[in-house]
This record gives structure tokens, sequence and C-alpha cells, in this order.
């Protein structure tokens, strides 16, 4: 993978939680930027430590499927991101929880998890291609701090407009890598 695609999975698998930052931001009273600092960093530290719990599950397997490995990468970075697409374009829930429970540590570690399954399927399938995963983990995780940083910030002003097509776009990009990675693989 070159440094631009590495730099596009940052940011695609930053969009599901630029969303939910969005949302986050949208519903605090006014969110200030210390709070918003906060929530990226519990974000992007939880992002960055996903794919790399999935790189080594998928290094403990990839020596039996190493022929074929460039299409596990593939068709797992197509799921997700279809997956997220589906996602954005399902109709939204709408919760009322206490105020006060929403913006805590604990539930931001939680929507931070959440927001962070993809990234541990995307160390799955990176694991069964030559990828530093460390450059890969920061870059996620950095993307992540600014995107929901951002989201927090923006969330008043932009509310839930920006935060469906995000994990669009997201879905796309994912999609774009991994048909990058098949077609790597299939001319070299």
């Amino acid at each position: 993978m070159n440094p631009l695609s590495i730099l596009l999975l940052g940011f695609a698998m930053s969009t599901d939680a630029f969303a939910a930052a969005i949302g986050k931001g949208a519903a605090m009273t006014r969110p200030r930027l210390g709070q918003a600092l906060r929530a990226g960093l519990i974000f992007g530290v939880i992002e960055a430590i996903t794919p790399v719990l999935g790189w080594l599950l998928g290094k403990s397997a990839s020596r039996y499927i190493e022929t074929w490995d460039h299409w596990v990468a593939f068709g797992l970075l197509l799921a997700l991101g279809l997956h997220m697409i589906w996602n954005a374009l399902k109709p939204a829930t709408d919760e009322t929880v206490d105020d006060a429970k929403k913006h805590g540590f604990v539930p931001l570690a939680i929507t931070g998890f959440s927001t962070s399954i993809d990234a541990l399927a995307v160390g799955v399938g990176l694991a069964f291609v030559d990828i530093p995963i460390a450059v890969v983990a920061v870059v996620i995780g950095l993307c992540t701090f600014s995107m929901v940083t951002l989201g927090i910030m923006l969330g008043r002003v932009l509310g839930a407009i920006v935060g469906r097509r995000a994990e669009v776009i997201g879905g796309i990009i994912l999609i774009g890598v991994g048909a990058a990675i098949l077609y790597e693989h299939l001319s070299a």
C-alpha cells in the first residue's frame, strides 16, 4: 500500500466515528474545544488499537491462506464498505438518554469501540498483505482523533445532514482501497 492509500484508509476508518461525533456534538449544549479534544483522544486511541489486534489475529491465520490473501483483504474491505453504506442509508434510531450519562468517559469509550469494530476487521484483512501495521494504526488513530474533534465541534451546526453522507463516502473509500489491494496483487 502506498502512503495515499494508507491515508485514505485512515480517513475511511474515521468516518463512522466522525458521524458519531457529529451526533454527540449535536446533542451537547455547547461543546467546548476541551470536550472535543477529549472525545477525539478516546476515539483515536481505541481506533488505533483495534486494527493492531485484528492484524495479530490475521497474522496467526495468514500462513493457512497465503495464496489467496489479497482476495481475503478485498472481500473484508468490500463487506465493510458495503456495511458502512448500508448503515448510513437505513433509518436512524432516536434514543433519549440522560444528558450527564451521554458524554462521560464510559459512554464515549463504548461508542468509540463500537465505531472501531470495522478497524479490527480491516486489521485482520491487512495481515494478509505486506503492510506496516504500526504506521497504519497511527494514521488511523490520528485521522480519527482529528475527525472526532472536528465532528464534535461541527455537530451543532451540521447535525445529521453530513453524518450519514460521511459514512457513505467512507464505505466507498474502503471498497476502493480493497480494489486497489486486489489490483496491486493481480497485476504484480
